[in-house]
Protein backbone atom coordinates (compact mmCIF):
# COMPACT_ATOMS: atom_id res chain seq x y z
CA UNK A 1 0.00 0.00 0.00
CA UNK A 2 1.26 3.32 -1.25
CA UNK A 3 0.84 6.24 1.40
CA UNK A 4 0.99 8.92 -0.79
CA UNK A 5 -1.85 7.48 -3.10
CA UNK A 6 -4.03 7.17 0.20
CA UNK A 7 -4.33 10.87 1.97
CA UNK A 8 -8.24 10.88 1.47
CA UNK A 9 -8.35 7.39 2.70
CA UNK A 10 -5.61 8.09 5.45
CA UNK A 11 -7.57 11.30 6.74
CA UNK A 12 -11.06 9.47 7.20
CA UNK A 13 -9.20 6.54 9.04
CA UNK A 14 -7.87 9.36 11.03
CA UNK A 15 -11.08 10.96 11.58
CA UNK A 16 -13.24 7.84 12.96
CA UNK A 17 -10.38 6.46 14.81
CA UNK A 18 -10.49 10.18 16.44
CA UNK A 19 -13.57 10.18 17.49
CA UNK A 20 -14.02 6.54 18.58
CA UNK A 21 -11.26 6.76 21.21
CA UNK A 22 -13.41 9.87 22.14
CA UNK A 23 -16.18 7.61 23.34
CA UNK A 24 -14.53 6.14 25.74
CA UNK A 25 -12.89 9.08 27.34
CA UNK A 26 -15.55 11.93 26.87
CA UNK A 27 -17.67 12.05 29.92
CA UNK A 28 -19.73 15.37 28.88
CA UNK A 29 -20.00 18.29 30.90
CA UNK A 30 -22.38 18.30 34.05
CA UNK A 31 -24.10 21.31 36.40
CA UNK A 32 -25.73 20.07 39.64
CA UNK A 33 -29.52 20.66 39.96
CA UNK A 34 -30.67 22.36 43.66
CA UNK A 35 -30.85 19.02 45.14
CA UNK A 36 -27.68 18.13 44.08
CA UNK A 37 -27.99 15.41 40.79
CA UNK A 38 -25.63 15.87 38.48
CA UNK A 39 -27.75 17.27 35.25
CA UNK A 40 -26.86 17.51 31.61
CA UNK A 41 -26.22 20.35 29.72
CA UNK A 42 -26.06 21.28 26.19
CA UNK A 43 -28.57 20.76 23.73
CA UNK A 44 -32.22 20.03 24.93
CA UNK A 45 -32.59 21.81 28.02
CA UNK A 46 -32.73 25.63 28.01
CA UNK A 47 -33.35 28.41 30.78
CA UNK A 48 -35.82 30.24 29.34
CA UNK A 49 -40.06 28.82 29.08
CA UNK A 50 -40.53 27.65 25.30
CA UNK A 51 -43.48 29.82 23.91
CA UNK A 52 -45.05 26.84 22.51
CA UNK A 53 -44.30 23.37 21.22
CA UNK A 54 -43.35 20.38 23.24
CA UNK A 55 -41.19 20.84 26.30
CA UNK A 56 -41.37 19.56 29.89
CA UNK A 57 -40.17 21.63 33.22
CA UNK A 58 -37.34 20.33 35.24
CA UNK A 59 -35.93 21.82 38.46
CA UNK A 60 -36.09 25.80 37.12
CA UNK A 61 -35.15 24.99 33.30
CA UNK A 62 -36.96 23.17 30.06
CA UNK A 63 -36.40 20.00 28.26
CA UNK A 64 -36.92 20.59 24.81
CA UNK A 65 -36.64 18.42 21.17
CA UNK A 66 -33.29 18.83 19.83
CA UNK A 67 -31.20 17.16 16.62
CA UNK A 68 -28.38 15.29 16.82
CA UNK A 69 -25.92 15.27 13.61
CA UNK A 70 -22.95 12.24 13.53
CA UNK A 71 -19.74 14.09 13.29
CA UNK A 72 -18.20 14.62 9.66
CA UNK A 73 -21.49 13.33 8.05
CA UNK A 74 -25.16 14.56 7.28
CA UNK A 75 -26.91 11.71 9.17
CA UNK A 76 -29.43 13.36 12.11
CA UNK A 77 -31.50 11.55 14.48
CA UNK A 78 -34.40 13.62 16.70
CA UNK A 79 -34.21 13.55 20.39
CA UNK A 80 -37.50 14.47 22.45
CA UNK A 81 -38.18 14.95 25.95
CA UNK A 82 -39.98 12.70 28.17
CA UNK A 83 -41.81 13.93 31.47
CA UNK A 84 -41.44 12.35 34.45
CA UNK A 85 -43.92 10.87 36.58
CA UNK A 86 -45.86 7.43 37.32
CA UNK A 87 -47.44 4.81 35.31
CA UNK A 88 -49.18 1.11 35.82
CA UNK A 89 -47.09 -1.25 34.10
CA UNK A 90 -48.00 -4.06 32.78
CA UNK A 91 -51.96 -4.74 31.35
CA UNK A 92 -54.62 -5.57 33.82
CA UNK A 93 -56.62 -9.08 34.00
CA UNK A 94 -58.99 -7.62 31.65
CA UNK A 95 -57.14 -6.73 28.31
CA UNK A 96 -57.81 -8.67 25.36
CA UNK A 97 -54.80 -11.18 24.59
CA UNK A 98 -52.86 -10.34 27.93
CA UNK A 99 -50.30 -12.55 28.45
CA UNK A 100 -49.22 -14.06 32.31
CA UNK A 101 -45.99 -12.34 32.28
CA UNK A 102 -47.45 -8.77 31.96
CA UNK A 103 -48.82 -8.91 35.39
CA UNK A 104 -49.43 -8.28 38.00
CA UNK A 105 -49.17 -4.93 37.74
CA UNK A 106 -47.14 -2.44 39.37
CA UNK A 107 -47.04 1.62 39.97
CA UNK A 108 -43.35 2.84 38.53
CA UNK A 109 -42.42 6.38 39.23
CA UNK A 110 -39.97 7.38 36.15
CA UNK A 111 -37.35 10.20 36.12
CA UNK A 112 -37.65 12.65 33.15
CA UNK A 113 -35.62 11.37 29.79
CA UNK A 114 -35.23 12.52 26.62
CA UNK A 115 -36.03 9.63 24.20
CA UNK A 116 -35.46 9.01 19.99
CA UNK A 117 -37.86 10.04 18.12
CA UNK A 118 -37.51 6.98 15.99
CA UNK A 119 -35.93 4.14 15.90
CA UNK A 120 -31.62 3.69 15.01
CA UNK A 121 -31.56 3.35 11.40
CA UNK A 122 -29.09 1.33 9.12
CA UNK A 123 -27.74 5.32 8.35
CA UNK A 124 -27.52 5.52 11.72
CA UNK A 125 -26.10 1.94 12.78
CA UNK A 126 -23.27 1.82 9.48
CA UNK A 127 -21.72 4.78 10.67
CA UNK A 128 -20.74 2.44 13.11
CA UNK A 129 -20.21 -0.57 11.50
CA UNK A 130 -17.87 1.51 9.51
CA UNK A 131 -14.86 1.25 12.15
CA UNK A 132 -14.03 -2.16 11.98
CA UNK A 133 -12.63 -1.82 8.75
CA UNK A 134 -11.33 1.87 9.46
CA UNK A 135 -9.09 -0.09 12.13
CA UNK A 136 -8.14 -2.85 9.51
CA UNK A 137 -6.90 -0.22 7.85
CA UNK A 138 -5.05 1.44 10.39
CA UNK A 139 -3.20 -2.22 11.40
CA UNK A 140 -2.18 -3.19 7.90
CA UNK A 141 -0.73 0.47 7.60
CA UNK A 142 1.24 0.41 11.02
CA UNK A 143 2.49 -2.83 10.20
CA UNK A 144 3.72 -2.75 7.18
CA UNK A 145 5.98 0.03 7.41
CA UNK A 146 8.45 -1.28 4.33
CA UNK A 147 5.84 -0.37 2.10
CA UNK A 148 5.88 3.19 2.55
CA UNK A 149 7.05 4.80 -0.65
CA UNK A 150 7.74 8.63 -1.89
CA UNK A 151 10.00 11.24 -0.05
CA UNK A 152 11.36 9.48 3.09
CA UNK A 153 11.13 12.15 5.45
CA UNK A 154 7.19 12.21 4.71
CA UNK A 155 7.04 8.30 4.62
CA UNK A 156 8.31 8.12 7.86
CA UNK A 157 6.13 11.11 9.37
CA UNK A 158 2.86 9.43 8.02
CA UNK A 159 3.79 6.36 9.48
CA UNK A 160 4.66 7.60 12.72
CA UNK A 161 1.17 8.99 12.88
CA UNK A 162 -0.83 5.85 11.18
CA UNK A 163 0.89 4.27 14.74
CA UNK A 164 -0.49 7.07 16.81
CA UNK A 165 -3.90 6.01 16.06
CA UNK A 166 -3.57 2.32 15.26
CA UNK A 167 -4.22 0.54 18.73
CA UNK A 168 -1.21 -1.41 20.41
CA UNK A 169 -2.97 -2.32 23.48
CA UNK A 170 -1.58 0.43 25.41
CA UNK A 171 -5.36 1.78 25.88
CA UNK A 172 -6.29 -0.76 27.54
CA UNK A 173 -3.77 -1.88 29.59
CA UNK A 174 -3.76 1.88 31.06
CA UNK A 175 -7.38 2.07 31.55
CA UNK A 176 -8.78 -1.37 31.86
CA UNK A 177 -11.05 -0.76 28.97
CA UNK A 178 -11.62 -2.06 25.21
CA UNK A 179 -11.18 0.71 23.43
CA UNK A 180 -11.93 -1.14 19.99
CA UNK A 181 -15.08 -2.86 20.31
CA UNK A 182 -16.60 -2.56 17.45
CA UNK A 183 -19.18 -4.64 15.07
CA UNK A 184 -17.43 -7.34 13.34
CA UNK A 185 -18.16 -7.65 9.57
CA UNK A 186 -21.46 -9.70 8.71
CA UNK A 187 -21.54 -13.29 8.21
CA UNK A 188 -24.53 -13.04 6.06
CA UNK A 189 -24.91 -9.63 4.47
CA UNK A 190 -27.95 -11.04 2.85
CA UNK A 191 -29.27 -12.57 5.67
CA UNK A 192 -29.18 -9.31 7.96
CA UNK A 193 -30.08 -6.73 5.20
CA UNK A 194 -33.24 -9.59 4.16
CA UNK A 195 -36.13 -6.94 5.49
CA UNK A 196 -34.16 -4.11 4.14
CA UNK A 197 -31.06 -2.17 4.14
CA UNK A 198 -32.01 1.42 3.14
CA UNK A 199 -30.46 4.27 4.80
CA UNK A 200 -34.10 5.39 6.62
CA UNK A 201 -34.95 1.67 7.20
CA UNK A 202 -34.39 0.22 11.26
CA UNK A 203 -31.14 -1.23 11.91
CA UNK A 204 -31.78 -4.71 12.75
CA UNK A 205 -30.01 -8.17 13.82
CA UNK A 206 -27.96 -6.89 16.54
CA UNK A 207 -27.05 -8.77 19.66
CA UNK A 208 -27.91 -6.68 22.73
CA UNK A 209 -24.56 -6.02 23.42
CA UNK A 210 -23.61 -4.60 20.08
CA UNK A 211 -26.71 -2.02 21.02
CA UNK A 212 -24.93 -1.00 24.21
CA UNK A 213 -22.06 -0.72 22.29
CA UNK A 214 -23.77 1.32 19.82
CA UNK A 215 -24.96 3.67 22.89
CA UNK A 216 -21.26 3.79 24.58
CA UNK A 217 -19.55 4.92 21.01
CA UNK A 218 -22.56 7.50 20.37
CA UNK A 219 -22.05 9.11 23.68
CA UNK A 220 -18.49 9.54 23.14
CA UNK A 221 -18.64 10.97 19.76
CA UNK A 222 -21.44 13.39 20.94
CA UNK A 223 -20.32 14.15 24.00
CA UNK A 224 -23.61 13.36 25.97
CA UNK A 225 -24.86 10.27 27.76
CA UNK A 226 -26.87 7.90 25.49
CA UNK A 227 -28.07 4.43 26.39
CA UNK A 228 -31.17 1.85 25.86
CA UNK A 229 -34.00 2.27 27.66
CA UNK A 230 -34.97 -0.07 30.83
CA UNK A 231 -37.65 -2.11 30.03
CA UNK A 232 -39.82 0.49 32.32
CA UNK A 233 -38.82 3.63 30.83
CA UNK A 234 -40.16 2.16 27.31
CA UNK A 235 -43.34 1.15 28.03
CA UNK A 236 -43.91 4.25 29.98
CA UNK A 237 -42.51 5.85 26.64
CA UNK A 238 -44.91 3.88 24.33
CA UNK A 239 -47.84 4.36 26.16
CA UNK A 240 -47.38 8.46 25.90
CA UNK A 241 -49.55 9.07 28.94
CA UNK A 242 -52.40 5.93 28.03
CA UNK A 243 -53.52 3.35 29.99
CA UNK A 244 -55.15 1.32 26.93
CA UNK A 245 -53.54 -1.73 24.98
CA UNK A 246 -52.23 0.21 22.67
CA UNK A 247 -50.96 4.58 22.59
CA UNK A 248 -53.79 5.03 20.45
CA UNK A 249 -56.73 3.12 22.37
CA UNK A 250 -57.73 -0.69 22.51
CA UNK A 251 -58.95 -0.89 18.80
CA UNK A 252 -57.13 -3.05 16.77
CA UNK A 253 -58.50 -2.53 13.61
CA UNK A 254 -56.57 1.23 14.05
CA UNK A 255 -52.91 -0.36 14.39
CA UNK A 256 -52.57 0.17 10.55
CA UNK A 257 -51.92 3.82 10.91
CA UNK A 258 -49.62 3.83 13.61
CA UNK A 259 -47.45 0.52 12.96
CA UNK A 260 -45.80 -1.69 10.61
CA UNK A 261 -46.92 -5.48 11.31
CA UNK A 262 -47.48 -8.59 9.60
CA UNK A 263 -50.86 -7.46 8.22
CA UNK A 264 -49.21 -4.48 6.32
CA UNK A 265 -45.93 -4.44 6.24
CA UNK A 266 -44.89 -6.48 3.04
CA UNK A 267 -42.58 -8.89 4.43
CA UNK A 268 -40.22 -5.99 5.44
CA UNK A 269 -39.25 -3.10 7.48
CA UNK A 270 -40.31 -0.11 6.26
CA UNK A 271 -38.39 3.71 6.94
CA UNK A 272 -38.76 5.15 10.38
CA UNK A 273 -41.29 8.03 11.44
CA UNK A 274 -43.75 6.70 8.39
CA UNK A 275 -46.48 5.76 10.57
CA UNK A 276 -48.22 8.32 12.93
CA UNK A 277 -46.68 9.06 16.30
CA UNK A 278 -48.48 8.53 19.42
CA UNK A 279 -49.23 11.57 21.88
CA UNK A 280 -45.73 12.02 22.96
CA UNK A 281 -44.04 12.20 19.33
CA UNK A 282 -42.70 9.32 19.19
CA UNK A 283 -42.84 6.81 16.14
CA UNK A 284 -42.57 3.10 15.94
CA UNK A 285 -43.22 1.89 19.58
CA UNK A 286 -45.69 -0.41 18.14
CA UNK A 287 -43.78 -2.60 15.18
CA UNK A 288 -41.57 -2.33 12.64
CA UNK A 289 -39.03 -3.72 14.80
CA UNK A 290 -39.22 -4.57 18.22
CA UNK A 291 -36.88 -3.01 20.47
CA UNK A 292 -34.31 -4.20 22.60
CA UNK A 293 -34.07 -2.94 26.07
CA UNK A 294 -31.38 -3.17 29.43
CA UNK A 295 -33.59 -5.68 31.39
CA UNK A 296 -33.01 -9.31 31.58
CA UNK A 297 -36.34 -11.17 31.10
CA UNK A 298 -37.83 -12.95 33.67
CA UNK A 299 -41.57 -13.76 34.49
CA UNK A 300 -42.62 -13.28 37.48
CA UNK A 301 -40.77 -9.62 37.16
CA UNK A 302 -43.67 -7.72 38.57
CA UNK A 303 -44.79 -9.69 40.93
CA UNK A 304 -41.16 -9.69 43.15
CA UNK A 305 -41.78 -5.61 42.96
CA UNK A 306 -44.80 -5.13 44.80
CA UNK A 307 -47.52 -2.69 44.12
CA UNK A 308 -45.04 -0.16 44.48
CA UNK A 309 -44.72 2.78 43.86
CA UNK A 310 -41.52 1.65 42.86
CA UNK A 311 -38.59 4.11 41.06
CA UNK A 312 -37.55 3.13 37.31
CA UNK A 313 -33.87 2.58 38.29
CA UNK A 314 -34.93 0.03 41.06
CA UNK A 315 -37.29 -1.89 38.93
CA UNK A 316 -34.21 -2.76 36.03
CA UNK A 317 -34.13 -6.34 36.90
CA UNK A 318 -30.04 -6.38 35.33
CA UNK A 319 -28.93 -9.28 33.67
CA UNK A 320 -26.95 -12.44 34.86
CA UNK A 321 -26.90 -14.31 31.99
CA UNK A 322 -26.63 -13.70 28.19
CA UNK A 323 -30.00 -15.04 27.60
CA UNK A 324 -33.18 -14.15 27.44
CA UNK A 325 -33.32 -10.49 27.83
CA UNK A 326 -36.60 -8.25 27.11
CA UNK A 327 -37.15 -6.94 23.37
CA UNK A 328 -40.47 -4.73 23.61
CA UNK A 329 -42.61 -3.13 20.76
CA UNK A 330 -43.06 -6.03 18.27
CA UNK A 331 -41.92 -6.26 14.77
CA UNK A 332 -43.08 -6.40 11.11
CA UNK A 333 -42.86 -9.85 11.61
CA UNK A 334 -45.83 -10.08 14.38
CA UNK A 335 -49.21 -9.91 15.29
CA UNK A 336 -51.21 -6.93 16.19
CA UNK A 337 -51.40 -8.78 19.98
CA UNK A 338 -47.65 -8.80 20.39
CA UNK A 339 -47.62 -4.95 19.36
CA UNK A 340 -49.39 -4.11 22.17
CA UNK A 341 -48.04 -1.53 25.03
CA UNK A 342 -47.11 -3.90 27.98
CA UNK A 343 -46.37 -7.47 25.64
CA UNK A 344 -43.06 -8.37 26.48
CA UNK A 345 -40.85 -10.72 24.31
CA UNK A 346 -37.37 -11.97 24.96
CA UNK A 347 -34.29 -13.06 23.11
CA UNK A 348 -33.43 -16.41 22.13
CA UNK A 349 -29.61 -16.53 22.03
CA UNK A 350 -28.96 -20.27 20.92
CA UNK A 351 -31.57 -20.40 18.65
CA UNK A 352 -30.95 -16.76 17.23
CA UNK A 353 -27.60 -17.98 16.29
CA UNK A 354 -28.00 -21.33 14.76
CA UNK A 355 -26.34 -20.48 11.89
CA UNK A 356 -23.60 -18.65 12.85
CA UNK A 357 -20.53 -20.64 11.99
CA UNK A 358 -18.10 -19.04 14.52
CA UNK A 359 -16.80 -20.45 17.07
CA UNK A 360 -17.23 -19.03 19.75
CA UNK A 361 -20.68 -17.45 18.17
CA UNK A 362 -20.33 -13.54 17.19
CA UNK A 363 -21.60 -11.42 20.32
CA UNK A 364 -23.04 -8.79 17.63
CA UNK A 365 -25.48 -10.81 15.11
CA UNK A 366 -28.07 -12.79 15.09
CA UNK A 367 -28.12 -15.09 12.30
CA UNK A 368 -31.78 -16.57 12.16
CA UNK A 369 -35.20 -14.74 11.58
CA UNK A 370 -37.14 -13.50 14.23
CA UNK A 371 -33.88 -10.99 14.77
CA UNK A 372 -34.92 -9.46 11.42
CA UNK A 373 -37.38 -7.79 13.35
CA UNK A 374 -34.69 -6.83 16.48
CA UNK A 375 -33.62 -3.40 16.44
CA UNK A 376 -32.87 -0.36 18.62
CA UNK A 377 -34.00 2.70 20.05
CA UNK A 378 -31.86 5.09 22.33
CA UNK A 379 -32.60 7.53 25.76
CA UNK A 380 -30.58 9.88 27.54
CA UNK A 381 -31.08 10.51 31.36
CA UNK A 382 -31.82 13.81 32.30
CA UNK A 383 -28.68 13.14 35.45
CA UNK A 384 -25.67 12.34 33.85
CA UNK A 385 -24.12 8.50 34.04
CA UNK A 386 -22.00 7.68 37.36
CA UNK A 387 -18.57 5.35 36.62
CA UNK A 388 -20.89 2.65 37.80
CA UNK A 389 -23.57 3.72 35.64
CA UNK A 390 -21.49 3.63 32.50
CA UNK A 391 -20.09 0.14 32.91
CA UNK A 392 -23.16 -1.32 33.77
CA UNK A 393 -25.34 0.16 31.07
CA UNK A 394 -22.58 0.32 28.35
CA UNK A 395 -20.25 -2.96 28.79
CA UNK A 396 -20.56 -6.59 28.58
CA UNK A 397 -21.86 -8.00 31.69
CA UNK A 398 -21.81 -11.28 31.72
CA UNK A 399 -18.56 -13.86 31.55
CA UNK A 400 -19.79 -15.15 27.82
CA UNK A 401 -20.20 -12.53 26.57
CA UNK A 402 -16.51 -10.67 27.77
CA UNK A 403 -14.89 -13.92 27.03
CA UNK A 404 -16.49 -13.79 23.23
Amino acid sequence: MVIHMHERLFGSIRFWVKLFAIAFFVSGTATHSKEGHPTVTGPGLVTEKPAGGQFVEVDGAYMVPYTETLPGTDIKFEMLPVPGGEFLMGSSETEAERAGDEGPQVRIKVEPFWIAKCEVSWAEYQSFMALYDAFKKLQLLATNPNQQEGDAAQAAEKLNLIKSHAWNGSVEDEWGVDAVTTATPLYDSSFTYEAGDAPEQPAVTMTQFAAKQYTKWLSGILGRDYRLPSEAEWEYAARGGTTTAYSFGDDAAQLGDYAWFDENADFQTHPVGSKKPNAWGIHDMHGNAAEWTLDEYREGTYAGLGKGPVDAAIALCWPTKVYPRVIRGGSWLDAAPVLRSAARHKSEEDEWKFKDPNIPKSPWWFTEEPATGVGMRIVRPLKTLSAEEKTRVWEADVDDIRQD
